[in-house]
């Protein structure tokens, strides 16, 4: 059985404040692909209001994904896809440690990864499943990820080539 992982498919990334076309392209396909996947789980990227003043916030000082506000929630389209069994990982930072947890309890063979932002949170969390399950085929949907930045989009894409993700549906 293959478990995907629905990355931060949120308010905020989709047409909110880090909302991009490029994410907005994807929602259809990602939905798809839940609809037909045999088991999933979400990340959620989780921030507090004192966002501004942590590390990432002095970094990227654009308020987004705070908790208890419309742009932390799943995006619509995918929010309806959702299925009260699938499990959702609340993150406050690039990647989910509770999900690493998860994954080594639950020994998938195969883990594919979709959604935004490829070369942030994406990679982070695909490193952490080949981390925590080292022999599982862990893949990423390249057609079904999206950045802010397509030159880092595809950077992420190749670092992860090296560190034995396989990536699909790329150029490349």
């Amino acid at each position: 059985m293959t478990l995907l992982i629905v990355v931060d498919m949120q308010n905020d990334f989709v047409t909110g404040a880090l909302g991009t076309a490029e994410a907005q392209a994807i929602v259809p396909h990602v939905n798809a692909k839940i609809a037909a996947a045999d088991a999933v789980v979400y990340t959620l990227d989780t921030h507090g209001e004192d966002y501004l003043s942590t590390a990432e916030g002095r970094k990227l000082p654009v308020p987004h994904c705070i908790a208890g506000t419309p742009g932390h929630r799943l995006f619509g389209e995918t929010a309806a896809c959702r299925q009260k069994q699938d499990m959702v990982f609340f993150k406050p930072s690039f990647g989910s440690m509770e999900l690493t947890c998860y994954l080594r309890t639950h020994p998938y063979q195969e883990i594919e990864l979709v959604g935004v932002v490829t070369n942030i949170c994406v990679i982070s969390n695909a490193v952490l499943c080949k981390a925590a399950l080292p022999e599982a085929r862990v893949s990423v949907d390249a057609s079904l990820c999206a950045s802010n930045d397509e030159v880092l989009h595809e950077k992420a894409l190749d670092v992860m080539r090296g560190l034995q993700i396989n990536v699909t549906n790329s150029d490349k």
